[in-house]
């Protein structure tokens, strides 16, 4: 009843647009993941050298929910959107999560506080809540980079030279990166290449979605 009046007086709106809740039964219906896996030798091949494995809930251009989702996510706020995220993401679970860590990618202190939240920290804590896992923020951003996806290839490659420092009190031997996004992998790899400077053994990333 309250969720009612609420709607009424402030109306939200959904992903297609309909008044009422963040995301109806249909969209969520929509919402289906369709599992997305990239070995260390097949990330090689693209050019990602410090990534072990990626897992993908579903491929970012294959459904327009999961993109209006996403952007709804960051930059919309609509944070209640995170557990939706999260429910995808567990249906393409990766194998090995045991004696793991789970580990947000950072945003820079100044997006963060242009955004107000890092998407990433509330992926990564629904996921913890949700499968026991530990999470430990080990990385921070050195500098700015800008939006990724305005840039190509080579230019996120140069912009995510070094963008991360690692600040953790211990060094896991295994940890799964979370993020969003995946496109290139530039900013991934640049964060797998801190945790593996610092003696981390294995990274792999596990992601909403692979562009």
């Amino acid at each position: 009843m309250l969720q009612t009046l609420l709607d009424f007086v402030f109306p939200r709106v959904s992903l297609t647009g309909e008044s009422g809740l963040w995301i109806t039964e249909k969209e969520r219906a929509r919402l289906q993941s369709t599992p997305i896996r990239e070995s260390k030798e097949q990330l090689q091949k693209r050019g990602v050298h410090f990534l072990d494995h990626v897992t993908a809930a579903s491929g970012y251009h294959d459904s327009w929910y999961l993109q209006r989702a996403i952007a709804t996510l960051k930059y919309g706020r609509v944070r209640a959107l995170a557990p939706e995220l999260v429910t995808l993401m567990l249906s393409a679970k990766p194998d090995a999560l045991r004696d793991a860590v789970l580990c947000p990618v950072p945003l820079h202190w100044s997006r963060l506080l242009e955004r107000g939240f890092n998407q990433t920290d509330l992926l990564t804590s629904e996921l913890a809540k949700r499968t026991g896992v530990e999470s430990l923020s080990l990385l921070r951003r050195t500098r700015a980079t800008g939006h990724q996806a305005w840039r190509g290839r080579e230019e996120r490659l140069v912009s995510m030279h070094d963008a991360f420092r690692f600040v953790g009190k211990c060094v896991p031997t295994r940890v799964f990166l979370v993020d969003d996004l995946i496109t290139t992998g530039a900013t991934l790899d640049a964060a797998a290449k801190a945790l593996k400077d610092a003696g981390v053994g294995h990274v792999e990333a596990w992601v909403v979605a692979h562009g």
